[in-house]
């Protein structure tokens, strides 16, 4: 029998970028979104003062490709993702073996970030990067 994943909120989602400047121009500068800087990572635009969301990021691709493959370039053999969408679950390890089981192909599994997040990351069908998380410093 499979464990079920039980979903207790989205942890944080947005597009992942090729091109910082033109996003910025679009989410901050049009949209009006107040994202600032990450103090470690300068081109990873952030915010968690949007009404109803925990987190917004502009994600490079080159840093989604580090945080999944530890390399900048994402591998010529996947769709390179457009988006990313991370699910807070209640126990990240029984998400870990349901999305195993049921043949989803991981590019993370359960690795501790050093920021304290728990992840398991792959693709969904249509290319979105979607990680489900335990995320300590949102609950």
């Amino acid at each position: 029998m499979l464990d079920d994943i039980k979903v207790l909120f989205v942890a944080g989602f947005g597009p992942i970028v090729r091109d910082v400047e033109a996003n910025l121009s679009l989410f901050r500068d049009t949209l009006r979104l107040p994202l600032s800087a990450g103090s470690d990572e300068p081109d990873y635009f952030t915010t968690s003062k949007l009404e109803g969301v925990k987190h917004f990021g502009m994600w490079p691709l080159y840093r989604a490709a580090m945080s999944c493959f530890g390399q900048p370039e994402w591998p010529a053999d996947l769709p390179a993702p457009n988006a990313w969408i991370e699910f807070d679950v209640a126990d990240i390890d029984a998400a870990t073996r349901t999305l195993k089981a049921k043949g989803h192909r991981l590019l993370v599994e359960a690795r501790r970030e050093p920021w304290g997040q728990t992840v398991t990351r792959f693709l969904s069908q249509d290319g979105v990067l979607v990680g489900v998380t335990l995320t300590p410093f949102l609950r």
